[in-house]
């Protein structure tokens, strides 16, 4: 997680495409959408998770024990495994975050009355019995059908303990460490799709330089290997190096112009970055409940900050590899806001609103035109911690507007990116001026077109004009998600306030016309 050294700024290039017109001609957007002109593949890791040892997030909201009485499959919760499988989610970070880099994982495997109570000294000085560690990871990754992303201790572990957890997960052979795996209940070995070496090691993984991190890295990078056989050529397991939590471009320019000489010995095939939303600055101060207009636009001028950070790192990346053989992996991001009332601070617990989904969106488009670089981003956090996916109380369980965002985005996921071009307009809140309208289209592999259309304005309904070339259409459906107010929210009581409801547009004659409501996030699929 990211403490430190952040600035906000809304981006310039966003400013200059926003024109002054009359309000009345901001009633309708005009869309081009050219779907012979074919992008960067829109890859699917882009709509990543994380899960830390943190508060709520792995005990109670992912892991309650064999023997609860929620209803679980060997200790993970049931309801919580389904709705994941409903968002195709590509990878899971874990353990950490900050945690990762005290965690030590021969504590965490082996029979469960056996392992050693530790304190989760990173979050809130709690007590962990990791009853939740590798194996556990392993079967929840699984049960919901996606793939691990390791992050292994480079703050205060050693290479060795790393290229042992490796081993044991994934070693084929017949190691001690593998007998070890077997014995504990799999015999073959894991997939370890991904690597993170260390985690904000320039802050709470250890505070170092740039200089010395990279010499941690290599050693690292050439010791911790993936033993599985079927992780060898195309299917190898990529590793993901520390990359930068500000905006200055100083630790980027230091990895790469190191990576760029290179030899064999050593590699890296991501760079992190991490990146949250907190407008006011830290500690975050803005409520996740109860907050009106002026709130909501002060915090989407703040997200769309990201555009302008991710072009910086880029620009650098450019510099050193114009291939674009290193992915720029934003693997933290998300609003960061105040803690509930009556929660422990240290667990980071919020509620997630219309707000959020409207965040959600404007970020994942971002992304997506940022595709041929941005292969891989992890919204923090995936339950009951930050903007979640899912909020857990007891056997009780709600999906929140950002899991709708999600969903909604499934047909994105190895898409490629179609370009759009439109008149953004304007939407003014105060001193605050942003774009009223946001669009993304993708083409699916089976040619299927898909439009993505965010509202930003509150108040206003929009009609969106699109003319459509290089696909046949002939209708157009799909969902739209709105609500009553900006701090709309699901709740345990009444989970269905904002969810996705249906929504048709009219094509004719190679455009679409369709009207979105005020403050809404609308995906449609073209139809021939």
């Amino acid at each position: 997680m990211n403490f430190g050294r952040v600035r906000f700024a809304f981006p310039l290039s966003l400013l200059l495409l926003i024109p002054t017109v009359p309000a009345m001609a901001q009633q309708t957007a005009h869309l081009s959408i050219d779907a012979s002109k074919a992008g960067a593949r829109i890859d699917r890791n882009l709509f990543g998770q994380f899960a830390e040892n943190l508060g709520h997030g792995l005990y109670e909201g992912i892991w309650v024990g064999p023997t609860s009485p929620i209803p679980n499959t060997r200790g993970i919760r049931n309801d919580v495994v389904s709705a994941l499988r409903e968002l195709k989610v590509p990878n899971v970070r874990w353990p950490g975050g900050c945690f990762a880099d005290q965690y030590h994982w021969r504590k965490g495997i082996g029979p469960a009355a056996q392992r050693p109570a530790t304190l989760n000294s990173a979050w809130g000085g709690v007590v962990d019995s990791n009853a939740f560690g590798t194996d556990e990871f392993m079967d929840f990754i699984q049960q919901i059908g996606s793939q691990a992303y390791v992050s292994v201790n480079v703050g205060s572990g050693t290479p060795q303990e790393a290229a042992d957890w490796l081993e044991y997960m994934t070693a084929a052979a017949p190691t001690a460490l593998a007998k070890e795996r077997a014995a504990n209940g799999h015999a073959e070995p894991y997939n370890v799709a991904l690597m993170g070496i260390g985690n904000e090691s320039w802050s709470c993984g250890g505070d170092m330089t740039a200089d010395y991190y990279l010499s941690q890295l290599k050693i690292y990078s050439r010791f911790v290997n993936n033993d599985n056989p079927s992780q060898k050529g195309p299917n190898q397991m990529l590793k993901i190096a520390v990359g930068p939590g500000f905006p200055e471009t100083d630790w980027t320019e230091a990895m790469m112009k190191v990576w760029q000489k290179h030899d064999w010995s050593w590699d890296f095939n991501g760079l992190s970055l991490h990146w949250y939303t907190v407008p006011t600055g830290w500690p975050p101060s803005l409520p996740s409940t109860g907050f009106g207009v002026e709130d909501y636009a002060k915090t989407m001028k703040s997200t769309l900050f990201m555009d302008e950070f991710l072009r910086k790192q880029e620009a650098v990346m450019d510099k050193y590899d114009p291939q674009k053989k290193v992915a720029l992996v934003v693997d933290e991001w998300g609003a960061w806001l105040a803690p509930l009332p009556g929660t422990n601070k240290d667990f980071l617990v919020q509620q997630n609103s219309l707000r959020d989904a409207i965040l959600a969106s404007l970020n994942l488009n971002i992304f997506a035109r940022h595709a041929d670089r941005v292969r891989m981003a992890n919204i923090a956090q995936m339950v009951n911690v930050l903007q979640a996916m899912i909020l857990t109380d007891q056997e009780k369980m709600v999906l929140t507007p950002t899991y709708y965002v999600f969903k909604m985005y499934v047909p994105f996921q190895d898409a490629t990116f179609i370009p759009v071009t439109f008149d953004a307009g304007t939407y003014t809140q105060g001193s605050v001026a942003l774009p009223r309208v946001d669009a993304v289209a993708a083409k699916d592999a089976n040619g299927k077109l898909w439009i993505e259309i965010t509202n930003l304005d509150p108040d206003k309904p929009l009609t969106i004009e699109a003319g459509i070339t290089g696909a046949t259409a002939r209708s157009a459906k799909g969902e739209t998600l709105t609500a009553p107010a900006v701090d709309s929210i699901n709740t345990f009581a009444a989970p269905g306030a904002v969810v996705p409801k249906p929504i048709s547009a009219t094509v004719k004659d190679g455009r679409l016309s369709i009207t979105v409501a005020p403050k809404s996030v609308t995906v449609l699929s073209l139809e021939p």
